[in-house]
Protein backbone atom coordinates (compact mmCIF):
# COMPACT_ATOMS: atom_id res chain seq x y z
CA UNK A 1 0.00 0.00 0.00
CA UNK A 2 1.38 3.30 -0.78
CA UNK A 3 1.36 5.83 1.74
CA UNK A 4 -0.93 8.80 2.02
CA UNK A 5 0.52 10.34 5.75
CA UNK A 6 2.82 9.63 7.70
CA UNK A 7 3.04 5.70 8.21
CA UNK A 8 1.95 3.59 10.95
CA UNK A 9 -1.54 5.84 11.81
CA UNK A 10 -5.01 4.94 11.44
CA UNK A 11 -5.69 7.81 8.98
CA UNK A 12 -2.55 6.36 6.95
CA UNK A 13 -4.13 2.94 6.93
CA UNK A 14 -7.67 4.31 5.70
CA UNK A 15 -6.21 6.66 3.14
CA UNK A 16 -4.02 3.87 1.56
CA UNK A 17 -6.92 0.37 1.88
CA UNK A 18 -9.29 2.96 0.29
CA UNK A 19 -7.17 3.48 -2.77
CA UNK A 20 -7.17 -0.79 -2.88
CA UNK A 21 -10.38 -1.37 -2.77
CA UNK A 22 -11.36 1.44 -5.55
CA UNK A 23 -8.64 -0.07 -7.36
CA UNK A 24 -10.69 -3.36 -7.05
CA UNK A 25 -13.89 -1.66 -8.05
CA UNK A 26 -15.09 -1.79 -4.44
CA UNK A 27 -18.38 0.13 -3.96
CA UNK A 28 -17.71 1.37 -0.98
CA UNK A 29 -14.47 1.10 -0.43
CA UNK A 30 -13.16 4.04 2.38
CA UNK A 31 -16.67 1.76 4.50
CA UNK A 32 -15.14 -1.29 3.50
CA UNK A 33 -11.88 0.05 4.71
CA UNK A 34 -13.24 1.01 8.17
CA UNK A 35 -14.78 -2.32 8.82
CA UNK A 36 -11.47 -3.91 8.02
CA UNK A 37 -9.66 -2.01 9.88
CA UNK A 38 -11.65 -2.19 12.87
CA UNK A 39 -12.21 -6.11 12.76
CA UNK A 40 -8.41 -6.21 12.33
CA UNK A 41 -7.81 -4.17 15.47
CA UNK A 42 -10.73 -5.44 17.79
CA UNK A 43 -12.72 -2.23 18.21
CA UNK A 44 -15.59 -0.36 16.67
CA UNK A 45 -15.31 1.81 13.68
CA UNK A 46 -16.31 4.91 16.01
CA UNK A 47 -12.60 4.27 17.97
CA UNK A 48 -10.90 4.86 14.61
CA UNK A 49 -12.74 8.12 13.30
CA UNK A 50 -12.35 9.50 17.22
CA UNK A 51 -8.34 9.54 16.85
CA UNK A 52 -6.96 9.13 13.01
CA UNK A 53 -3.48 9.99 14.20
CA UNK A 54 -3.33 6.79 16.77
CA UNK A 55 -1.06 3.78 16.07
CA UNK A 56 -2.11 0.59 14.72
CA UNK A 57 0.02 -1.76 16.51
CA UNK A 58 2.29 -4.69 14.69
CA UNK A 59 -0.01 -7.26 15.20
CA UNK A 60 -3.42 -5.43 14.07
CA UNK A 61 -1.57 -4.46 10.79
CA UNK A 62 -0.31 -7.74 9.70
CA UNK A 63 -4.06 -9.16 10.44
CA UNK A 64 -5.38 -5.57 8.40
CA UNK A 65 -2.94 -6.30 5.21
CA UNK A 66 -4.06 -9.92 4.98
CA UNK A 67 -7.80 -9.72 4.79
CA UNK A 68 -7.26 -5.97 2.59
CA UNK A 69 -5.82 -8.52 0.51
CA UNK A 70 -8.39 -11.17 0.18
CA UNK A 71 -10.93 -8.19 0.15
CA UNK A 72 -8.96 -6.84 -2.93
CA UNK A 73 -9.41 -10.12 -4.41
CA UNK A 74 -13.02 -10.21 -4.12
CA UNK A 75 -13.69 -12.44 -0.84
CA UNK A 76 -16.81 -11.83 0.84
CA UNK A 77 -16.97 -9.26 3.49
CA UNK A 78 -18.97 -11.89 5.95
CA UNK A 79 -16.12 -14.42 5.21
CA UNK A 80 -13.35 -12.31 6.52
CA UNK A 81 -15.26 -10.85 9.09
CA UNK A 82 -16.43 -14.07 10.14
CA UNK A 83 -20.31 -13.14 10.88
CA UNK A 84 -23.00 -11.27 9.35
CA UNK A 85 -26.87 -10.28 9.95
CA UNK A 86 -29.82 -11.64 9.20
CA UNK A 87 -32.98 -10.45 10.23
CA UNK A 88 -32.75 -10.04 13.34
CA UNK A 89 -29.99 -12.56 14.46
CA UNK A 90 -25.97 -12.28 13.91
CA UNK A 91 -24.57 -15.30 11.90
CA UNK A 92 -21.65 -16.96 11.85
CA UNK A 93 -20.20 -16.98 7.90
CA UNK A 94 -17.45 -18.94 6.24
CA UNK A 95 -16.69 -20.34 2.79
CA UNK A 96 -18.70 -23.57 3.64
CA UNK A 97 -21.77 -21.63 2.98
CA UNK A 98 -23.96 -18.64 0.44
CA UNK A 99 -23.71 -15.72 2.41
CA UNK A 100 -27.18 -14.77 3.88
CA UNK A 101 -28.55 -11.89 1.88
CA UNK A 102 -31.00 -9.39 2.35
CA UNK A 103 -33.53 -10.20 -0.21
CA UNK A 104 -33.83 -13.84 1.33
CA UNK A 105 -35.54 -11.87 4.29
CA UNK A 106 -38.50 -11.39 1.87
CA UNK A 107 -39.34 -15.68 2.38
CA UNK A 108 -39.31 -14.39 6.75
CA UNK A 109 -41.61 -11.73 5.69
CA UNK A 110 -43.58 -14.06 3.63
CA UNK A 111 -43.99 -16.95 6.26
CA UNK A 112 -45.13 -14.05 8.96
CA UNK A 113 -47.93 -12.73 6.71
CA UNK A 114 -49.09 -16.70 6.10
CA UNK A 115 -49.43 -17.14 9.48
CA UNK A 116 -51.05 -14.50 11.71
CA UNK A 117 -51.48 -16.60 14.64
CA UNK A 118 -47.83 -17.51 15.58
CA UNK A 119 -48.63 -20.11 17.99
CA UNK A 120 -49.67 -22.06 14.83
CA UNK A 121 -46.83 -23.08 13.52
CA UNK A 122 -45.12 -25.54 15.59
CA UNK A 123 -42.99 -27.60 13.23
CA UNK A 124 -40.68 -25.90 10.71
CA UNK A 125 -38.10 -27.20 8.03
CA UNK A 126 -35.86 -25.43 6.20
CA UNK A 127 -34.06 -27.56 3.31
CA UNK A 128 -30.72 -26.44 2.14
CA UNK A 129 -30.10 -24.65 5.31
CA UNK A 130 -26.75 -22.91 4.71
CA UNK A 131 -26.13 -20.60 7.76
CA UNK A 132 -29.18 -21.84 8.99
CA UNK A 133 -30.78 -17.93 8.52
CA UNK A 134 -34.08 -18.85 7.36
CA UNK A 135 -34.98 -21.86 10.01
CA UNK A 136 -33.41 -19.70 12.96
CA UNK A 137 -35.09 -16.43 12.01
CA UNK A 138 -38.34 -18.41 11.49
CA UNK A 139 -38.35 -19.82 15.32
CA UNK A 140 -37.36 -16.50 16.39
CA UNK A 141 -40.26 -15.26 14.89
CA UNK A 142 -42.54 -18.82 15.92
CA UNK A 143 -42.20 -19.04 19.77
CA UNK A 144 -44.01 -22.36 19.79
CA UNK A 145 -42.31 -23.78 17.03
CA UNK A 146 -39.04 -26.36 16.78
CA UNK A 147 -37.42 -26.69 13.27
CA UNK A 148 -35.14 -28.75 11.46
CA UNK A 149 -32.39 -27.73 8.85
CA UNK A 150 -31.52 -30.27 6.21
CA UNK A 151 -28.03 -29.33 3.92
CA UNK A 152 -26.44 -31.90 2.06
CA UNK A 153 -22.90 -30.21 3.10
CA UNK A 154 -21.75 -31.51 6.78
CA UNK A 155 -19.62 -28.19 7.04
CA UNK A 156 -23.15 -26.54 6.42
CA UNK A 157 -25.00 -28.32 8.84
CA UNK A 158 -22.18 -27.67 11.64
CA UNK A 159 -22.15 -24.36 11.11
CA UNK A 160 -26.18 -23.61 10.95
CA UNK A 161 -25.65 -25.82 14.48
CA UNK A 162 -22.91 -23.22 16.04
CA UNK A 163 -25.59 -20.33 15.07
CA UNK A 164 -28.19 -21.70 16.82
CA UNK A 165 -26.19 -21.54 19.85
CA UNK A 166 -25.13 -18.38 19.17
CA UNK A 167 -28.51 -17.65 18.70
CA UNK A 168 -29.69 -19.28 22.21
CA UNK A 169 -32.23 -21.47 19.77
CA UNK A 170 -30.18 -24.69 20.36
CA UNK A 171 -32.74 -26.07 22.25
CA UNK A 172 -35.20 -25.85 19.15
CA UNK A 173 -33.44 -26.85 16.39
CA UNK A 174 -31.79 -29.94 14.79
CA UNK A 175 -29.68 -29.87 11.60
CA UNK A 176 -29.02 -33.17 9.70
CA UNK A 177 -26.17 -33.22 6.93
CA UNK A 178 -27.75 -35.12 3.88
CA UNK A 179 -30.11 -35.21 0.87
CA UNK A 180 -33.75 -33.53 0.76
CA UNK A 181 -36.58 -35.48 2.47
CA UNK A 182 -33.54 -38.07 3.99
CA UNK A 183 -34.40 -39.72 7.49
CA UNK A 184 -37.65 -36.80 8.02
CA UNK A 185 -40.31 -38.20 9.60
CA UNK A 186 -43.92 -36.64 9.92
CA UNK A 187 -45.08 -33.30 8.26
CA UNK A 188 -44.27 -29.66 9.16
CA UNK A 189 -46.66 -26.26 9.08
CA UNK A 190 -43.70 -24.46 7.48
CA UNK A 191 -41.50 -25.37 4.90
CA UNK A 192 -38.32 -22.58 3.94
CA UNK A 193 -35.90 -23.39 0.84
CA UNK A 194 -33.66 -20.94 -0.51
CA UNK A 195 -32.32 -23.71 -3.35
CA UNK A 196 -30.01 -23.65 -6.06
CA UNK A 197 -31.40 -21.54 -9.05
CA UNK A 198 -28.50 -20.21 -10.78
CA UNK A 199 -28.34 -21.57 -14.54
CA UNK A 200 -25.14 -23.85 -14.72
CA UNK A 201 -23.55 -21.47 -17.71
CA UNK A 202 -24.67 -18.43 -15.89
CA UNK A 203 -22.59 -18.91 -12.50
CA UNK A 204 -18.72 -17.47 -14.15
CA UNK A 205 -21.03 -14.32 -14.87
CA UNK A 206 -21.88 -13.45 -11.59
CA UNK A 207 -20.34 -10.91 -9.43
CA UNK A 208 -16.70 -12.01 -8.54
CA UNK A 209 -17.57 -12.64 -4.89
CA UNK A 210 -20.28 -15.25 -5.68
CA UNK A 211 -18.91 -16.44 -8.80
CA UNK A 212 -15.27 -17.27 -7.37
CA UNK A 213 -15.52 -17.46 -3.17
CA UNK A 214 -19.52 -18.64 -2.74
CA UNK A 215 -20.21 -22.73 -2.63
CA UNK A 216 -20.91 -24.05 -6.17
CA UNK A 217 -23.51 -26.83 -4.73
CA UNK A 218 -25.50 -23.86 -3.71
CA UNK A 219 -25.66 -22.16 -6.67
CA UNK A 220 -26.10 -24.08 -9.21
CA UNK A 221 -29.41 -25.14 -10.36
CA UNK A 222 -28.73 -26.84 -13.36
CA UNK A 223 -28.94 -26.74 -16.71
CA UNK A 224 -32.06 -24.37 -16.66
CA UNK A 225 -31.87 -23.45 -12.80
CA UNK A 226 -34.53 -25.44 -12.21
CA UNK A 227 -33.10 -28.71 -10.96
CA UNK A 228 -33.71 -27.96 -7.52
CA UNK A 229 -37.47 -27.35 -7.84
CA UNK A 230 -38.60 -29.88 -9.34
CA UNK A 231 -37.02 -32.30 -6.15
CA UNK A 232 -38.50 -29.92 -3.98
CA UNK A 233 -42.50 -30.57 -6.11
CA UNK A 234 -41.89 -33.78 -5.50
CA UNK A 235 -40.83 -33.66 -1.99
CA UNK A 236 -43.38 -31.11 -0.94
CA UNK A 237 -46.41 -33.02 -0.98
CA UNK A 238 -44.97 -35.72 1.34
CA UNK A 239 -43.79 -33.02 3.91
CA UNK A 240 -46.50 -30.62 4.23
CA UNK A 241 -48.85 -30.95 7.19
CA UNK A 242 -52.76 -29.70 6.50
CA UNK A 243 -52.92 -25.82 5.69
CA UNK A 244 -49.35 -25.82 5.73
CA UNK A 245 -46.98 -23.75 3.77
CA UNK A 246 -43.78 -23.74 1.92
CA UNK A 247 -41.74 -20.73 1.17
CA UNK A 248 -39.67 -20.78 -1.44
CA UNK A 249 -37.05 -18.29 -2.81
CA UNK A 250 -36.94 -17.87 -6.67
CA UNK A 251 -34.34 -16.12 -8.77
CA UNK A 252 -35.33 -13.66 -11.20
CA UNK A 253 -37.98 -14.20 -13.37
CA UNK A 254 -38.64 -17.89 -12.08
CA UNK A 255 -41.64 -17.07 -10.60
CA UNK A 256 -44.39 -18.19 -13.42
CA UNK A 257 -42.49 -21.25 -14.01
CA UNK A 258 -41.60 -22.54 -11.01
CA UNK A 259 -45.39 -22.00 -10.06
CA UNK A 260 -46.66 -24.16 -13.01
CA UNK A 261 -44.18 -27.19 -11.48
CA UNK A 262 -45.41 -26.86 -8.25
CA UNK A 263 -49.34 -27.05 -9.83
CA UNK A 264 -47.95 -30.37 -11.82
CA UNK A 265 -47.59 -31.84 -8.53
CA UNK A 266 -50.63 -30.91 -6.85
CA UNK A 267 -49.64 -27.82 -5.13
CA UNK A 268 -50.85 -24.23 -4.79
CA UNK A 269 -49.27 -21.23 -5.32
CA UNK A 270 -50.46 -18.74 -3.46
CA UNK A 271 -48.80 -15.67 -3.99
CA UNK A 272 -45.28 -14.33 -4.11
CA UNK A 273 -44.14 -12.00 -2.19
CA UNK A 274 -40.66 -8.98 -3.38
CA UNK A 275 -37.92 -8.39 -2.09
CA UNK A 276 -36.20 -4.58 -1.41
CA UNK A 277 -35.95 -4.76 -5.34
CA UNK A 278 -39.16 -5.11 -6.41
CA UNK A 279 -38.36 -8.68 -7.93
CA UNK A 280 -40.50 -11.21 -7.01
CA UNK A 281 -38.92 -13.53 -4.23
CA UNK A 282 -40.71 -15.34 -1.81
CA UNK A 283 -43.08 -18.12 -3.67
CA UNK A 284 -45.71 -19.11 -0.97
CA UNK A 285 -47.04 -22.70 -1.68
CA UNK A 286 -50.06 -24.69 -0.42
CA UNK A 287 -50.79 -28.05 -0.91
Amino acid sequence: MSGCEPGGSVGAFLCQAGQVLRAAAIEAPRQEARLLLAHAMGCRQEDLLRDPRAPVPPEAEARFREVLSARARRAPMAYLLGHTGFWTLDLLSTPATLVPRADTEALVEAALAAFPAPETVRRVLDLGTGTGALLLAALSEFPDAFGVGVDRSPEAAALARANAARNGLSSRAAFLAGDWGAALAGRFDLVLSNPPYIESAAIPGLMPEVALHEPALALDGGADGLDAYRALAALLPQVLAHGGRAVLELGQGQEKTVGALMCGAGLRPLGCRPDLGGVPRALVVGR
